[in-house]
């Protein structure tokens, strides 16, 4: 199963010059505002991961996996991708790194109650860059290894992970990680592990200042509390998005009645009602969920536009009763997690309905190849994971952005790669956009957000007439780094 449709979180401030400084290089460059692009993604995750495990039976303690449990593993090209420096040259200068080898950690919940495919995107996506990094010499003359642990979903499994990455594995930083339950954050973080481009599953990252999440935080992150002294915020471009875009004043939000769920959906409302919005609330059983008086509902509302806190099984269910009972939306809105190849079979049963799926992130979509980096991302899917083809997803591609990260911070140390260097690069004031393919992120910490910010966000639509009839996620906005609203932010208690 995978995660449900929803709302994109906020996203951060992006200019035309930030764009211009946020690469790798290590200049100062314009100042920009650090995502705030999760704030939202943990409470509806919980809320959705919650809803899913009380449906099914928890899982046991995490396996450890080589890389090989993935996919073959590449040879090894002759030649350095970055830079002329030789494995001779090169010193065990840190735990996991040797002249010849750097060993990273992926945690992913691969065998997690909500599903074997729900959180394997990110570790793909990394492990596709990898392994391609490694086909071209690897960085400064190491290549790197990569050792997967499923943690089976649960909290002692993610300890289980964190203790044999960490103390037996003995790894240099994690990467990409997509953990259902990431109790193991406290000792990463004690052991001063990096933890590079995770998703942002729960708030461990808006707490602990050595992870890392793909999108950036400009929270405090001193370990003590999450966010500003547990408080976090809500930005509402999304919303002024679809009201400018698709001229939407009435909204509906559908929630299962679990404490999560409804915890998120108030979210919503709060941000659809500080846009002006008109918003019709639902609830129902999550059990024996009557999506059939939802469409009766939403049709003598009128609502124009759609969102949820409920997982794939139930929007996929809510789509069928809509295309049953003629309800049409102008849009119903999914995000980052659930941009996906997946789509295409989830509401095969509601074509209506899949026709005005939306999904919005501060990420490039996976279908746009005339950006490089999005085109070399594609190719090292295709040679590598062929047989993910039909599960591509925007989280393959943020998994990638997060090895490019990592990569990059790598690079920087030149021979002598520390996890002191790393984190420099990690926390520099220039912002980063993993070449072109995230909106720039930082990591500057700055006093708790007052007044308006300027956020920005990418949209596509799903089209069944995409892709030469195959149906495939069309962008909607001729560039993300442009693509901004001056939006009032919200706080709120996770």
């Amino acid at each position: 199963m995978q995660l449900t449709p929803r709302m994109s979180p906020p996203h951060r401030t992006a200019t035309a010059a930030a764009r211009a400084t946020a690469g790798t290089g290590t200049g100062t460059g314009a100042s920009v505002s650090a995502s705030r692009r999760r704030r939202l993604r943990a409470p509806l995750l919980l809320a959705l991961l919650t809803a899913a495990a009380t449906l099914a039976a928890a899982t046991g303690c995490g396996t450890r996996l080589p890389s090989s449990a993935f996919a073959p593993r590449p040879g090894t090209g002759a030649s350095s991708a970055t830079g002329p420096t030789t494995a001779n040259q090169n010193p065990a200068s840190d735990v996991g790194v040797t002249p010849a080898q750097i060993h990273i950690g992926i945690l992913a919940s691969l065998t997690s109650p909500v599903g074997s495919a729900a959180f394997s995107g990110p570790g793909y996506g990394a492990q596709a860059f990898f392994r391609a990094l490694n086909d071209s010499g690897g960085v400064h003359g190491r290549t790197v290894t990569v050792t997967v642990c499923d943690d089976g979903g649960s909290g002692i499994g993610n300890q289980d992970c964190v203790h044999q990455l960490i103390d037996h594995d003995q790894v240099f930083a994690l990467d990409a990680t997509a953990a259902l339950d990431y109790a193991g954050a406290p000792y990463v973080n004690q052991k001063d592990v990096p933890d590079i481009g995770g998703q942002p599953i729960t708030t461990v990252y808006d707490q602990y200042p050595h992870l890392y999440e793909i999108g950036g935080s400009n929270a405090p992150r001193d370990g003590r509390t999450v966010g500003w002294n547990g408080t976090l915020y809500q930005s509402t471009e999304i919303f002024r998005f679809f009201k400018q875009r698709l001229g939407t004043v009435r909204a509906a939000v559908v929630a299962y009645n679990q404490a999560d769920s409804t915890r998120y959906a108030s979210q919503l409302t709060a941000g659809l009602h500080a846009e002006g919005y008109h918003v019709l609330s639902q609830t129902v059983d999550l059990a024996l969920p009557d999506f059939q008086a939802v469409a009766a509902a939403m049709k003598a509302d009128g609502s124009q536009l759609l969102f949820d806190a409920m997982d794939t099984r139930g929007n996929a269910a809510l789509c069928k009763a809509m295309d049953t009972a003629g309800v049409s939306v102008l849009a119903k809105v999914t995000n980052v997690e659930n941009w996906s190849e997946s789509v295409r079979t989830d509401y095969s049963s509601s074509p209506n309905c899949r026709n005005v799926l939306w999904a919005t992130s501060s990420s490039r979509n996976y279908e746009d190849v005339q950006y490089p980096a999005v085109a070399q991302f594609r190719a090292a899917m295709a040679k590598y994971f062929p047989d993910q083809q039909s599960q591509l997803s925007a989280w393959n591609l943020e998994g990638w952005a997060a090895a490019q990260w990592l990569t990059d911070a790598v690079a920087s140390c030149g021979a002598n790669v520390t996890r002191a260097c790393v984190e420099h690069f990690m926390n520099r004031t220039q912002p980063y956009d993993a070449h072109n393919l995230i909106l720039p992120a930082s990591f500057v910490p700055t006093p708790p957000p007052t007044g308006d910010t300027n956020a920005c966000l990418n949209a596509a639509r799903w089209q069944d007439s995409a892709q030469g009839g195959r149906g495939g996620w069309v962008t909607q906005v001729p560039n993300m780094d442009t693509n901004c609203y001056v939006v009032p932010q919200l706080p709120y208690t996770p």
